[in-house]
């Protein structure tokens, strides 16, 4: 795993057989095959994807991943939150884009993933990300083709305020009622605003950043009980199973993958 950048994540991963159980993330999961076949189920199908190909996973979709033969696998990864996006897709006047292929043959696309992954010992200058992010959300809507239909205002402010408020109260129980405060959006408005934005939930926002702030802090030698609590989880039982379902290992293999 690549140090993070901004909230983007990268890595570089080698198995052999199956190397993760189902679960999702709350990103663009974006990846190039680099040796081998990547196999992996995504919405009802088994998909393959061959060296060169692009993966495209979407925020809040299942999916697992494997090698699809004996000569085992290599593939690099980048994890793009979705609001990373955003300004670049306004700029076109559209929302996320949605691309149905999880699987691409786009030269173009890798080469600018790889570019974004660069190094996995070093970070990358955050103009250069920049830049990159945006080519590749111009690539992503291109696959999309026409935009979907549109949900009238998007409330980008209210979300923002939203998201603020979710990173700063991590370790206690938020509510409806606290959020619809913060950004005077009903509920149900602002469900609806997140997933046209955001591609989730404001629960699964604030789980991912309670996981975010526990793998910061299980990589610098917490104990993963003490981290659980330090994130906002009940206990080191609540926090395994959010971090397997939502990240395919428990946190103590993470712990040995992160030395």
């Amino acid at each position: 795993m690549a140090p993070e950048l901004a909230g983007i994540e990268r890595i570089e991963a080698r198995f052999h057989g199956k190397g993760f159980e189902p679960h999702r993330h709350d990103t663009y999961a974006l990846g190039v095959t680099m040796a081998g076949i990547q196999t992996f189920s995504y919405r009802g199908e088994t998909r393959f994807s061959p060296p060169g190909n692009v993966i495209v996973l979407h925020p809040d979709e299942m999916h697992d991943g494997g090698a699809a033969t004996e000569d085992g696998l290599t593939y690099r990864m980048i994890y793009i939150p979705p609001e990373r996006f955003l300004p670049a897709t306004a700029a076109r006047g559209r929302t996320l884009p949605f691309v149905a292929a999880p699987v691409l043959d786009d030269p173009r696309l890798a080469g600018l993933l790889l570019d974004a992954i660069g190094s996995m010992d070093a970070a990358i200058e955050p103009l250069k990300l920049d830049e990159l992010v945006g080519e590749i959300a111009a690539a992503l809507l291109d696959h999309a083709g026409a935009p979907q239909a549109g949900m009238g205002r998007l409330a980008h402010a209210e979300v923002r305020r939203a998201c603020d408020f979710l990173r700063e109260n991590l370790s206690r129980q938020v509510s409806s009622a606290d959020l619809e405060e913060v950004t005077g959006l009903d509920r149900f408005a602002l469900s609806r605003q997140f997933r046209q934005l955001l591609g989730t939930s404001p629960h699964r926002y604030l789980v991912m950043r309670r996981l975010e702030r526990a793998k910061t802090l299980i990589a610098a030698g917490e104990r993963i009980a003490e981290a659980a609590v330090a994130s906002g989880f009940a206990d080191q039982a609540h926090l395994n199973r959010h971090f397997k379902k939502a990240l395919g290992m428990t946190p103590g293999r993470f712990a040995v993958l992160a030395v």
